[in-house]
């Protein structure tokens, strides 16, 4: 077989790169390179399979995060590169396969440069560090007289000069510094980090050249097309199998075990139809004529769903963080507002579905798919298959978009099984309808609210309660409360003043496999917040941006523990992250600013702002929103003010954060997955339609926050303020608060 993907393994890597006379592959390991300092490490993260020079010159840097348009097999080399004085022009990039080695792969959670930009630093700086001592001793000098600078090594007292390919060999003999004695370039220095570059892969990708899962193809192999059951932890009781095999190009029937109601990273199970070629198999699945038992979930309805999330919303619950007594404050404030929130389960919809290429011969299987997740999908496809993990080889092709939902590996898994019942391999190719009506759905939410002014119109009371099914029910059916880290998406940080603040969460259970979305519950929590806090604005009579940054308070560092309060931080330590409402208040300020908030707008348009904290970043969104007399609503306009603290690639951060804004508008004016006798009612993009490009803004403009700040999040932060920015700015337009999702319906 011979797939047409760009993909190495360890040894062909070792091969390539250059364990040849002449070539310097960086063996960090050796002499104790590096302590175990950072996640990166503690995970398993060996430095030694990422860089390598042949005698030519030319630089091979691994990527082994996933590329699905973020930008991170750019990114990431950056850093290595300024670090090592290489031209850019000059690096090759191999995509890593799964391999634990290469320390945490799972490219979701934005954490890809937070994680990994010190590590990537050092190796650079490392390298840099070799190939200088090798001039050095070449020349008989003192390493101090010499610097690298784009590709050689320079000794300026005699103006001699040798590029790194003549520096290889020898570099390679030497022993890596000790980390103590190794130099960072200083910030001033930095010849890639923080300046913009294009994708490495944008040429392959706009020439249609680029290679992504869907397109993968193995000599011999079938493709699949699977039919599942309408409803979570279904299964099927009948099918007919004679019909599908008679379709011309039918090959085999397969039947697919489920894993229950929670069957976390598995199957769903359901029947496969293998064929010789794509539109064979959907045709003979068509032909299968399946009967269900549709199990505990077969009488989900989201509508009445709805109603138990509201009733628990609207109970005292379990307390996650209390300060003051609130229900003193409630009856003692002149004033008392309150406020329900709902938001719908989404879908991913990414333009390209799931789709894995799987070959196993015996005990052995190698895959290559659009995964975000390739360790995880190696760890359960060798559960499912019953095979060692050091037998299984996934390699990672380009995804067309993820949004966290390729990070889970079920249809790696289903592609693994069926190439063993077929003996050949198999493609699983999921349809848009798969994907819509079968994927992992974004956590539907109830939220209540209520709040006490005093007679000046200050907030005095802060009462919130969250209700939503947890992203746990997927792996335990049993789970009720979200753990600590889920409700710690925008709604325990709550970062206002508020000397009387309750915030309680409800328990839940689940009715179809809940997952992460493209920055998970921080959608509907900052909806509320956000949207609530322009509500306690109109109700004081005050501006609503004055007012938010009144609600903020003065710049400080919020310590919850100190509250009692548990929030994870994202996993991130206190000391280098801490909750700053000073940054929050920044990036408000300039996003006003720059949408010249307060001006006049014409009858029929208003303005909202929202701001929120999350993967660590700040930002802020001003939109400017158009309503017309049926009630539809046009974002216009829109300004971001984005802090994520040291960035690698301006330009993949304004992109991400244009990006986020359109995909948020999606979910915001659009999205609403709904549910009837246990099966999806939508289907595809005529009723689960994404933003056109006649819907998007004429501007989005990013206003990047230049910092010194560690590394944070940029792939979803951009996401939260966007829906009760436009909700604000919907009020400021018509005088009518929307306050459930999607907003393009009029409430």
């Amino acid at each position: 077989m011979s797939p047409r993907i760009d993909v190495v393994g360890r040894r062909a890597f070792l091969q390539i790169t250059g364990l040849t006379a002449g070539a310097f592959v960086l063996g960090l390991r050796s002499g104790g390179a590096f302590a175990a300092e950072t996640a990166a490490d503690a995970a398993g993260f060996e430095f030694d399979l990422f860089l390598s020079i042949d005698a030519s010159g030319g630089v091979k840097i691994v990527a082994h995060r996933s590329e699905m348009g973020q930008g991170i097999r750019t990114a990431l080399p950056m850093v290595v590169a300024d670090e090592l004085e290489a031209d850019f022009d000059r690096v090759e990039i191999v995509q890593a396969p799964a391999d634990e080695r290469y320390g945490n792969q799972n490219t979701d959670g934005s954490h890809s440069i937070r994680d990994f930009f010190e590590p990537m630093r050092r190796i650079g700086a490392t390298a840099r560090h070799m190939l200088t001592a090798a001039a050095a001793a070449s020349w008989g000098v003192p390493v101090e007289e010499c610097s690298a600078s784009m590709h050689a090594v320079r000794h300026e007292a005699s103006g001699r000069t040798l590029g790194y390919g003549e520096l290889a060999e020898r570099a390679a003999a030497l022993p890596a510094p000790d980390p103590a004695t190794l130099k960072l370039k200083s910030r001033d220095q930095w010849r890639y980090i923080g300046k913009g570059r294009p994708l490495v892969d944008v040429s392959d990708i706009v020439t249609g050249r680029a290679v992504y899962g869907i397109d993968t193809r193995a000599e011999g192999m079938l493709h699949a097309s699977i039919e599942h059951c309408p409803s979570v932890g279904g299964k099927h009781t009948s099918f007919d199998e004679a019909a599908a095999l008679k379709v011309p190009g039918v090959r085999q029937v397969v039947e697919l075990e489920g894993h229950g109601t929670s069957p976390g990273f598995q199957p769903l199970g359901g029947v496969a139809v293998l064929a010789d070629n794509t539109w064979a198999a959907m045709k003979g699945r068509e032909a299968l004529a399946v009967q269900w038992d549709l199990g505990p979930n077969g009488s989900y309805d989201s509508a009445v769903y709805r109603q138990k999330l509201e009733e628990a919303a609207s109970k005292p619950s379990k307390i996650l963080r209390k300060l003051g007594d609130v229900d003193q404050a409630l009856t003692g404030a002149a004033k008392r507002l309150s406020a329900d929130y709902y938001a719908p389960h989404l879908i991913h919809a990414a333009i390209e579905p799931p789709a894995a290429l799987a070959s196993v011969e015996g005990d052995k299987c190698e895959i290559w798919a659009c995964t975000q997740n390739p360790v995880e999908g190696v760890n359960q496809v060798s559960t499912a298959l019953g095979i060692p993990k050091e037998n299984i080889k996934l390699n990672v092709t380009l995804i067309g978009g993820g949004f966290g939902r390729k990070s889970k590996p079920d249809f790696i898994v289903e592609a693994a099984l069926l190439s063993k019942a077929a003996g050949r391999p198999v493609k699983v190719t999921w349809t848009r309808e798969d994907e819509i009506r079968h994927g992992y759905y974004h956590s539907v939410s109830a939220q209540h609210m209520e709040a006490g002014l005093d007679a000046d119109g200050k907030t005095v009371a802060w009462l919130h309660r969250t209700a939503f099914p947890s992203i746990f029910t997927t792996f335990n059916p049993d789970t009720e409360y979200p753990p600590d880290f889920e409700v710690g998406l925008g709604f325990t940080e709550m970062p206002f003043a508020v000397p009387h603040l309750r915030l309680e969460v409800a328990p839940m259970k689940a009715h179809v496999r809940i997952g992460w979305l493209r920055s998970v519950a921080n959608i509907y929590h900052a909806f509320a917040i956000s949207s609530f806090a322009d509500e306690l604005a109109h109700a004081a009579g005050a501006d609503p941006k004055d007012y938010l940054l009144s609600l903020i308070g003065e710049p400080r560092h919020i310590d919850l523990a100190a509250e009692e309060c548990a929030y994870p931080n994202y996993g991130a330590s206190f000391e280098d992250y801490p909750i700053d409402t000073g940054r929050l208040r920044n990036v408000i300020e300039i996003a006003a600013r720059e949408a010249r908030w307060g001006r006049t707008l014409p009858a029929g348009r208003g303005i909202g702002i929202a701001a929120h904290r999350s993967f660590l970043t700040y930002v802020a969104v001003v939109a400017e929103v158009s309503v017309d007399d049926r009630g539809r609503a046009k974002v216009e306009d829109a300004h971001v003010a984005f802090d994520c603290g040291t960035f690698v690639n301006r330009d993949t951060v304004v992109t991400q954060a244009q990006g986020a804004v359109v995909f948020a508008m999606s979910g915001a004016l659009h999205g609403q997955i709904t549910a009837k006798n246990g099966a999806i009612e939508q289907s595809n993009y005529h009723d689960y339609p994404l933003v056109t490009i006649g819907e998007t803004p004429r501007n989005i403009q990013v206003h990047l926050v230049e910092s010194v700040a560690p590394p944070a999040g940029v792939g979803e932060p951009g996401v939260p303020p966007v829906a009760p920015a436009i909700a604000n700015a919907i009020f400021a337009a018509t005088g009518e608060r929307r306050r459930e999702l999607p907003l393009g319906r009029r409430a």
